[in-house]
């Protein structure tokens, strides 16, 4: 058993000897979503105020609008009623350090563990790469600002979401902690 898996075990025994939320019910208690990025430096719990039971949170690579997150959004609304959405990128995110023919080049080449130094990403090994990479869209970021815009309008716009969800853009700062509102997505994200 790895160290990790240990870890998380113990800490998982922990956390249930003292659990008492089974009585939380399904629904977010304070009807929203947060959309954000999988970044280990983001805590939406904290960042938003959150408990155990207050809000759904989905994460992914860069916090982006893919599908998969749109189809979260929509379950979440549709049949667990959250009212409210956020979009939430942040600074020093990952996103911005590749793009997608960088993605599909470190793939082709192989399937291990890539490293970045100032010159850039370098593949570790040789072989087996995949060639399947160059069908995704990796949806990587080149300015924070302009990419939660995008989201808030792909996910405004998707036919599925209804017009009296208000979404919300903003990019977290991981050097502050802080929220910085991006007028122009939240402009784009309002009821109507």
């Amino acid at each position: 058993m790895s160290k990790v898996l240990n870890e998380v075990l113990l800490a998982n025994r922990e956390y249930a000897s003292g659990f008492d939320k089974a009585d939380l019910p399904m629904p977010p208690g304070r009807q929203f979503a947060i959309l954000t990025c999988m970044d280990a430096r983001l805590d939406p719990a904290k960042y938003a105020g959150l408990a155990e039971g207050d809000a759904h949170v989905i994460r992914n690579a860069g916090g982006r609008a893919s599908d998969d997150a749109i189809r979260s959004l929509v379950i979440s609304y549709k049949l667990l009623g959250t009212r409210e959405w956020f979009v939430i990128h942040h600074t020093d995110c990952g996103m911005e350090t590749f793009t997608n023919e960088i993605m599909t080049d470190l793939l082709g080449s192989s399937l291990k563990t890539a490293s970045v130094d100032a010159s850039g990403w370098h593949d570790c090994c040789e072989g087996p790469g995949s060639t399947e990479g160059k069908y995704i869209n990796w949806l990587t970021i080149k300015d924070q600002a302009e990419s939660v815009l995008e989201d808030v309008v792909r996910i405004k716009s998707h036919a599925l979401v209804p017009t009296d969800i208000p979404v919300y853009g903003y990019i977290y700062d991981v050097k502050s902690g802080s929220l910085i509102e991006v007028p122009a997505a939240t402009e784009a994200g309002k009821v109507g």
